[in-house]
């Protein structure tokens, strides 16, 4: 057997003695380095445990809570370690989250495969991570940079085999437990801006190693390369719904009230509605004819076979623009913004800048996502590392009537976004255009593991597929 050194943070005298004590129960581990005052987060920390360990394999906890690890956990992921020549192994877990009041709870906590696509900074490995000592070594003496933030993210970008190994090998403390739709927009708060900039330099030379970065250069939008009808209105507000009777309306509103200097519409695909948004929208649909009510006839739409329905409509404009049933825009100028972005950084698809609020439009932390990690420079490989690109979103219709958006109900604006990236610019408007409204009915409030689990798998595999093409350029 294997022997293995773990590096835990600096935790009370009585966590750390829990911690060691579960680990010690291994017959392979051999001893514990208190982390005193370091963050792993540095190219400077992961240096010192590099050289110190003298063992083949290095445990990395990264909670200053205590850990409690499973029956044979430590032997079990060696052993997978050596079966499968892994560089890193990570492993399911027990979750025990403790609530303000004190109040605990036990429940378990998969994981998902990591995938060569898989570049989220934010990936959920759990706390416990078991490299291979000569890996660990080669990756960070090839380090560079000396990071302050992006160190274990670049680690991890550099190990080659990463094996997950789907059984509860340990118990992790959480403390935050806040619902899915809380903590949806950490990645883009505009206080962790400094974060960001280090962790996409860590992914853009990661996509320089394996070449897959693509150089700033693109093509412009030509109707001549499209087999095109003339367009009836210059642009389309775009909002598919389905049992929004307490939103749509304001939705709806607010794109109808926009002030332009060209012909709009507003096309509006109800998916088969059973709450009254139907006779709502056939209501305003008699009063403003500028409103387009679609009706599928198909059954099998997600909100992506609706986009493409409004998409390949005779009604649909030159240029296509998102509005989601919840949320509405911030003025009456943000059709025309969007539209002018359009012709003048000649791209073939513009993301705006969003304000988060509440129901009744207060503003909500973290306040204006502005989308700063995506720039014409390298936003469509920094694209790869981050989990939306921004909103409202708009297309050039054109070309999205050739490519299509996957028939999902999410991740789909991701997958057309990534595609189109890879040859055309996307535009940016760093004004706010929308006001993205934070309630209970939102479709992302309240997700159990399992399904954040599987939403994340499919974000991960569009990226490997997109990572693909990009190698094949």
């Amino acid at each position: 057997m294997s022997n293995i050194e773990c590096f835990i943070p600096a935790m009370s005298a009585e966590d750390t003695s829990v911690t060691v004590e579960s680990f010690s129960r291994s017959e392979a581990f051999t001893g514990v380095t208190i982390l005193s005052g370091v963050s792993l987060r540095t190219t400077e920390s992961l240096r010192s445990i590099a050289e110190a360990v003298s063992e083949k394999y290095i445990l990395i906890y990264t909670k200053a809570l205590p850990l409690e690890m499973g029956m044979s956990a430590l032997d079990r992921m060696i052993s997978v370690a050596e079966d499968t020549k892994a560089d890193m192994v990570y492993a399911d877990h027990w979750q025990l989250t403790v609530a303000e009041d004190g109040s605990q709870q036990r429940k378990k906590h998969p994981l998902i495969d990591c995938q060569q696509g898989a570049l989220r900074d934010d990936f959920d490995f759990g706390s416990v991570l078991v490299f291979r000592r000569s890996s660990f070594r080669r990756a960070v003496r090839a380090m560079e940079t000396d990071y302050e933030f992006a160190a274990l993210y670049d680690l991890r970008l550099r190990m080659k085999n990463i094996v997950h190994i789907n059984e509860y090998l340990y118990t992790e403390v959480e403390t935050d437990v806040r619902k899915s739709g809380e903590k949806q927009f950490d990645y883009v708060d505009p206080r962790n801006r400094a974060v960001q900039i280090e962790m996409e330099q860590a992914c853009t030379a990661h996509l320089k190693r394996i070449g897959a970065w693509l150089e700033p250069k693109f093509k412009d939008p030509d109707l001549n390369d499209f087999d095109c009808t003339d367009f009836h209105v210059t642009a389309s507000v775009i909002i598919p719904v389905y049992n929004r009777v307490r939103t749509v309306k304001d939705a709806v509103t607010s794109a109808l009230n926009q002030e332009t200097d060209f012909p709009f519409n507003v096309i509006v695909v109800d998916n088969h509605s059973t709450d009254g948004t139907t006779q709502l929208l056939e209501e305003i649909a008699a009063a403003d004819p500028r409103l387009i009510h679609i009706v599928p006839v198909k059954h099998d739409l997600g909100i992506g076979g609706c986009w493409n329905l409004a998409v390949h409509s005779e009604a649909c404009g030159e240029y296509a623009v998102q509005l989601d049933s919840d949320d509405v825009y911030s003025g009456p100028d943000t059709l025309t913004k969007v539209v002018n972005a359009f012709r003048e950084q000649k791209c073939a698809m513009v993301v705006g800048t969003y304000q988060m609020t509440d129901f009744n439009m207060n503003p909500i932390p973290p306040g204006v996502i502005d989308h700063r990690e995506w720039t014409e420079e390298n936003g469509r490989n920094n694209a790869l590392r981050i989990n939306g690109l921004g909103a409202p979103r708009a297309f050039w219709t054109p070309l999205l009537r050739k490519l299509n958006l996957p028939n999902t109900s999410y991740g789909e604006d991701y997958a057309i976004g990534l595609r189109i990236s890879r040859e055309y610019r996307i535009g940016r408007i760093y004004d706010v255009l929308y006001c993205c409204r934070r309630w209970e009915g939102n479709s992302d409030a309240a997700l159990d593991i399992e399904r954040v689990n599987a939403n994340n798998l499919y974000k991960d595999r569009i990226r490997t597929w997109e990572l693909k093409a990009r190698l094949a350029l």
